[in-house]
């Protein structure tokens, strides 16, 4: 079976880092972006099987691209777990809202996030 594609999406190069690198050794491949505007062209052009959204980010808000990405009907159906710094019940509520399909809190338990991953791509 190939490999599952999963798009890390964090303004953050540290948390991109950290991320990719964390997949990547599960045997994942990794494809990032910096900002939502990167990250709604690359899930359309690169079809992942899944997105990794950070919310607070530069131009568009992880909130903003994950409603983009929910409602449209080409990457409707890819899965996106927001994992973020914001920990307020309101923000998980307005997330899952969007269409986030999981919702954690960041610093990322990497067990905890690798479990929801597998749960979603399997």
């Amino acid at each position: 079976m190939a490999a599952q594609k999963i798009l890390v999406v964090d303004d953050s190069p540290t948390e991109r880092f950290f991320l990719a690198n964390l997949l990547a050794k599960k045997g994942y491949t990794v494809i990032t972006a910096e900002n939502g505007e990167e990250a709604f062209v690359k899930t359309k052009t690169e079809r992942p099987s899944l997105v990794v959204m950070d919310v607070v980010m530069p131009g568009q808000n992880g909130f903003q691209i994950t409603r983009a990405l929910t409602r449209d009907p080409e990457t409707q159906n890819i899965p996106v777990i927001i994992c973020t710094s914001k920990t307020a019940e309101t923000d998980r509520i307005w997330g899952l809202r969007q269409g986030a399909r999981d919702y954690l809190t960041k610093p990322i338990k990497p067990d905890e996030l690798l479990a929801k991953i597998a749960d979603l791509v399997s």
